[in-house]
């Protein structure tokens, strides 16, 4: 009896598990909105100023660099990266350069963006030969 409790409780946990990976499990579904108090009308200028877009494309989906959306990052996980990128073809924007308030702002502009498409909602796909 005890063996099939604890045989239960393993399929369970595999269960959750796997529903967390694949995005469906509360903290998921919390890191899908991100929160910000940054100003997106303010971030926008500064998204153009700073030329994140010549890497992350006007959508910040679309260019060389990493996509920015759907957001991996919290506004403080933004910030710290920006300031200490772990890749050389970005710059690091110091606080002298960029503050933690205009951060917030760019965060919020690209979170403000609209995301692209899915495959299933783009016509012309849907309506090529399966």
């Amino acid at each position: 009896m005890v063996r099939h409790a604890l045989i239960a409780f393993a399929a369970a946990a595999i269960l959750v598990a796997a529903v967390d990976v694949h995005g469906q499990g509360g903290a998921a579904t919390a890191a899908q909105k991100p929160a910000t108090t940054g100003d997106a009308t303010r971030g926008k200028p500064l998204y153009l100023e700073y030329s994140c877009y010549a890497c992350h494309g006007y959508n910040a989906q679309t260019g060389n660099g990493q996509r920015l959306l759907p957001a991996r990052f919290t506004q403080q996980q933004f910030t710290l990266y920006i300031r200490t990128p772990r890749t050389l073809q970005m710059p690091a924007y110091s606080t002298k350069l960029l503050s933690d308030a205009e951060a917030a702002d760019v965060y919020a502009y690209v979170l403000s963006l609209p995301r692209e498409p899915q495959l299933k909602d783009v016509p012309l796909l849907n309506e090529l030969p399966k």
